[in-house]
């Protein structure tokens, strides 16, 4: 397995010229030139990186598991037990994810890399790196070594799918209270007004949302001096299992498999390995617009599309089930549609 630092160095830019050879075909197809939209920019994408024939392969969901010691802040409309309880039912197969991911044809995987509560279950990944962050509204939520710890968790997740046939990775997420950290990584990193960004998670109400907002405000203070790039930030104001989906991009860019991105936590991760390698935006696909009113400023602030736009804010990896259905659909277009060529029509005749 590459070190982050191999990872990073083995990330090149998709070549246009990919791409372009790719829309080549899709213009010949039997239909008017772009007239499937965001569904040829899929299609095209996707054929850049199989350099060839484009196949939705074997996908895989990683669902990244860590609690949060911010939660004493009371952040959170739930309380800390639910990320244990949630582990257990996505195990069982009753959860959002599982439903999405049967239905798009993917695996889902359970990958423990910070969960508070020691859990021994059939099918869960262990990769714990720590119990739980600490507070970050009183200090670090971890060290630099345990982020390098998680992120390696997620490099290793996307080289071991690509052993194993994947071609289309996607990130999920639980952990109680996550959406703070992920609101201190987006005000860190873009940066951006908190005020703006903190949003109501798992059901917040007015004065749970101001108690929020001045939570992240203070762990930015708080660790002010720790924000000097992108690995020190996460370590500070971030989670093992945001670092692990960072991780996971990067690791998705460097073995050349695109990695589709769910909603705002797993964005503010995607964030996190775009700052570390810039490149790794081209392997990315960002599947819905979260009702979270800070991911939206996000996708302002990076020049980013999502691909869908349906009012989710629920987590799991669910946006990205549903990502990986839509870029099915414009893999099928591109491979299974005649050309012109094949009904004997000039194109654009």
């Amino acid at each position: 397995m590459w070190s982050i630092d191999e990872a990073i160095q083995l990330i090149q830019p998709v070549a246009p010229e990919r791409i372009q050879a790719a829309q080549v075909r899709l213009d010949n197809l039997t239909k008017p030139r772009g007239s499937l939209g965001v569904l040829e920019e899929i299609a095209a994408r996707m054929a850049a990186f199989s350099r060839g024939k484009p196949a939705v392969h074997n996908p895989r969901i990683y669902v990244f598991v860590g609690d949060h010691g911010v939660n004493e802040e009371g952040v959170s409309a739930y309380p800390p037990e639910v990320t244990t309880l949630m582990v257990h039912n996505f195990l069982g197969g009753g959860a959002a994810i599982n439903v999405l991911g049967r239905r798009a044809g993917a695996e889902v995987c359970v990958v423990d890399v910070g969960m508070r509560d020691e859990v021994a279950l059939p099918g869960l990944i262990s990769r714990n790196v720590r119990r739980g962050t600490a507070n970050i509204a009183r200090g670090p939520a971890m060290t630099i070594m345990e982020a390098q710890q998680a992120l390696a968790a997620g490099i290793e997740m996307a080289g071991q799918a690509r052993a194993e046939g994947c071609t289309l990775l996607a990130t999920g997420e639980m952990g109680i209270g996550n959406t703070t950290p992920s609101a201190a990584l987006y005000a860190a990193l873009l940066p951006y007004d908190p005020e703006k960004i903190v949003g109501r998670g798992t059901g917040l109400d007015e004065a749970g949302l101001r108690r929020k907002a001045a939570v992240v405000k203070q762990a930015l203070e708080t660790n002010r001096e720790r924000l000097s790039d992108s690995l020190s930030t996460l370590a500070a104001v971030g989670g093992l299992e945001i670092a692990a989906i960072a991780g996971l991009c990067l690791g998705g860019a460097a073995y050349g498999v695109p990695v589709v991105v769910d909603g705002f936590i797993s964005g503010a991760g995607a964030l996190a390995a775009m700052r570390m390698a810039p490149a790794v935006r081209d392997y990315l696909f960002f599947s819905h617009l979260s009702s979270e009113a800070g991911h939206r400023f996000y996708f302002e602030c990076e020049g980013l599309r999502p691909l869908l736009d349906l009012d989710m804010r629920l987590g799991e990896g669910t946006g990205a089930a549903i990502g990986i259905q839509l870029i099915g659909d414009a893999v099928a277009i591109y491979n299974e549609m005649a050309t012109f060529q094949d009904l004997g029509i000039e194109a654009g005749a």
